[in-house]
């Protein structure tokens, strides 16, 4: 329900005495009236929300809502958002090959495997991934911290050679400057990751290296659903002239959308970067892996997903070439 307006010290039986109404009368046109008032209230705020995150599904417009101090549940978030047509199905992805675990470099356990992390910086995930563009394809790296779920380094070109990985790494050592010896690297067995140019760096900052199992992309989920984010909320979105315009617009949506805006399940419905600054601040009072004191309750997944306003040139209608990366020798390491 609405909160009361402020009536002063007058009392609803002093107010209605003034007004020469019975307080029955005066209950009666509130119950009548009230509710829709409230209702309309509820449908402006989430279609506010809808258009200001356009890939939010129900979930996390509820957490929004829950933000702005509306007292809703996501049972009735979905039922209005299904009402007014805001809920549809996500299309399928296309996928195109960027890993090529065949290669003659070593190959290193799976460290990350059953951690159990307390802080940044004890392991960070890192991934690669294409980007359509409008006559060619680009290649994205990132770096994500698997605490706080924030990108702290990405690079895009046009090339799979290993200097693409090590550009996004370097970002990321810059931007937190690990004690060595404190943290893990996860990555998959790509030769991106495996070469020499990549353990180079890993050792010179005494990070200990992590790979994912054979075949097993759930062993860096957290970097694969970052990317499933960016293709979705972003990626299939926009239509890129250039990898200048691509990288900028991709730039954008990592600082400032899903570094600093995007609520994250796993994060109480908070930005990575509200969360890491709680912690720096000592304040963090929410459990982390989303187990807050009153967290959205959850139920079946429902069928419906929101409408985007992409074209009909979907990503699985176009064909692209599958990638693949030769053996990277010690003396050619691209």
């Amino acid at each position: 329900m609405m909160a009361a307006r402020p009536q002063g010290k007058l009392t609803i039986e002093r107010v209605c005495t003034l007004a020469r109404v019975s307080r029955a009368g005066y209950y009666r046109h509130w119950a009548a009236s009230a509710p829709r008032q409230e209702e309309i209230a509820v449908r402006a705020a989430i279609h506010d929300a809808a258009l200001a995150h356009a890939h939010y599904g129900y979930r996390r417009i509820t957490a929004e809502l829950c933000r702005q101090g509306l007292a809703v549940n996501h049972k009735r978030v979905l039922r209005l958002m299904r009402a007014d047509n805001l809920l549809c199905l996500r299309k399928r992805p296309f996928v195109l090959v960027t890993t090529d675990s065949k290669h003659g470099w070593s190959v290193v356990p799976n460290l990350a495997r059953g951690m159990e992390l307390t802080g940044i910086d004890q392991l960070w995930v890192a991934d690669i991934t294409y980007v359509r563009m409008a006559e060619e394809f680009a290649y994205l790296a990132i770096v994500l911290d698997a605490f706080s779920r924030r990108v702290i380094g990405w690079a895009l070109n046009d090339h799979l050679q290993a200097s693409l990985a090590v550009e996004a790494l370097i970002m990321a050592l810059a931007a937190r400057r690990p004690p060595p010896g404190s943290l893990i690297h996860h990555s998959d067995r790509g030769v991106q990751y495996a070469c020499a140019d990549y353990t180079a760096v890993l050792a010179a900052h005494g990070i200990e290296p992590s790979m994912s199992r054979i075949g097993n992309p759930y062993d860096n989920a957290k970097a694969e659903s970052f990317m499933k984010t960016l293709k979705h909320e972003e990626v299939e979105a926009s239509d890129y002239r250039d990898i200048k315009h691509a990288r900028r617009a991709i730039g954008d949506f990592i600082e400032d959308v899903y570094n600093r805006n995007r609520l994250h399940s796993a994060l109480a419905y908070r930005p990575p970067a509200e969360f890491e600054a709680s912690l720096a601040a000592g304040s963090d009072a929410l459990v982390h892996q989303g187990e807050a004191s009153h967290p959205p309750p959850r139920h079946r997944r429902s069928p419906f997903r929101r409408a985007s306003d992409g074209g009909s040139g979907g990503m699985a209608s176009k064909l692209a070439p599958v990638v693949k990366e030769g053996s990277c020798q010690p003396s050619t390491c691209p």
